[in-house]
């Protein structure tokens, strides 16, 4: 397989799996304001489960050291389909989302167990 050939796989499934962790922080909040509090626990609880591998990798997807295998380039953006302050931002953002979430939906957990 060509280095470009291998470069877009990795970008793409990079994307994908990007926008699936996106949407099950997106999702926490959402289901807690609901009441689907089972459906917020299991998305924050996989989402962990992310950011434990990421926490082991040195807080880098494991797909980037795959990405860099087929390129020189090193922007933020180089190893998946995100506009560049969006790939340099992505962890803060999302982390704070996902705390956010967490809070808002234990805080809608414990309102709902009263």
């Amino acid at each position: 397989m060509k280095a470009a050939t291998a470069l877009l796989v990795v970008k793409l499934a990079h994307t994908f799996v990007w926008a699936l962790f996106a949407g099950l922080i997106v999702a926490i909040p959402l289901a807690s304001f609901y009441g689907r509090h089972a459906v917020a626990a299991w998305s924050a609880a996989v989402v962990a489960v992310e950011v434990l591998v990421l926490a082991v990798n040195g807080f880098r997807c494991p797909l980037t050291a795959v990405a860099a295998r087929y390129t020189e380039d090193r922007r933020d953006n180089f190893d998946i389909y995100l506009p560049q302050w969006l790939a340099r931002h992505n962890k803060v953002i999302f982390g704070t989302l996902y705390l956010a979430g967490i809070a808002f939906a234990l805080a809608r957990w414990a309102l709902a167990a009263e």
